[in-house]
């Protein structure tokens, strides 16, 4: 039986909220292969036993070799409002990316000015505004060395498209496989080590606080890094949420 590309992570009648697989497309593009819109619309249709079209919408993407938490919306009205929330930037991100070269400092905040080539799916990043460029911020701070990489803990501030693994390349650190960023090569099944580990956000519907965490891909080289992880920092900042 084929292993299924995702994990539930939350799930209510507003939301849900899963652990993707890296090389599963979040959305369609041009290659038309399966998505993961598409596998959980099925999941939701068998899972409730709805006839017809299932709604489920979108709130935010992942890139396709990228693993980690995505976030869908069961209604109209709660797509709206976690749109909302990814707009007003009130949902704490948090990803780990693997890198091989020591980023210039343990701890920064990064900011840039991204253009994306549509063509070629690839942004370029510059230090400065030009035109047509979109700014975007990101703090990261080093959480270890293992295995001759350093595994770092990503703030995204903004919510830019390959935002990522631009900024870390451009600072020198291109994450791990990532070679349309200038990684030296690939690595099997064309994944990258850039993980969307945790969310934390308030439910627009129920008003609760939700914190979600995705467990890293089955991959012994991953799953080394596991003892870097530090619970206890990231609890006592839970209640920020970048403005």
């Amino acid at each position: 039986m084929k292993k299924k590309p995702f994990q539930v992570i939350y799930e209510d009648n507003h939301l849900l909220i899963v652990n993707k697989e890296p090389g599963i497309l979040v959305q369609g593009d041009r290659t038309g292969d399966v998505t993961l819109l598409d596998v959980l619309k099925q999941y939701v249709k068998e899972k409730y036993n709805k006839p017809g079209e299932v709604f489920l919408g979108l709130v935010h993407r992942l890139d396709r070799p990228v693993s980690g938490l995505v976030v869908f919306a069961r209604t109209s009205k709660a797509l709206e409002r976690m749109t909302e929330l990814f707009r007003k930037r009130q949902i704490q991100k948090t990803y780990w990316a693997v890198v091989r070269q020591k980023p210039p400092k343990n701890t920064d905040k990064l900011v840039n000015w991204l253009i994306k080539d549509e063509q070629k799916n690839q942004v370029t990043v510059y230090d400065y505004e030009v035109p047509g460029s979109q700014k975007a911020e990101l703090s990261y701070r080093v959480l270890g060395r293992i295995n001759e990489h350093y595994l770092l803990e990503v703030s995204p501030i903004t919510g830019r498209p390959h935002q990522i693994r631009s900024q870390l390349a451009h600072m020198g650190c291109p994450i791990r496989g990532d070679v349309k960023y200038g990684y030296d090569r690939a690595v099997p099944d064309k994944k990258i080590y850039l993980h969307a580990r945790r969310l934390y956000f308030i439910h627009p519907v129920k008003k609760e606080p939700i914190l979600c965490k995705a467990g890293l891909p089955n991959d012994p080289f991953w799953e080394e890094f596991l003892d870097l992880d530090d619970e206890n920092y990231k609890d006592k900042n839970m209640d920020h949420i970048f403005e």
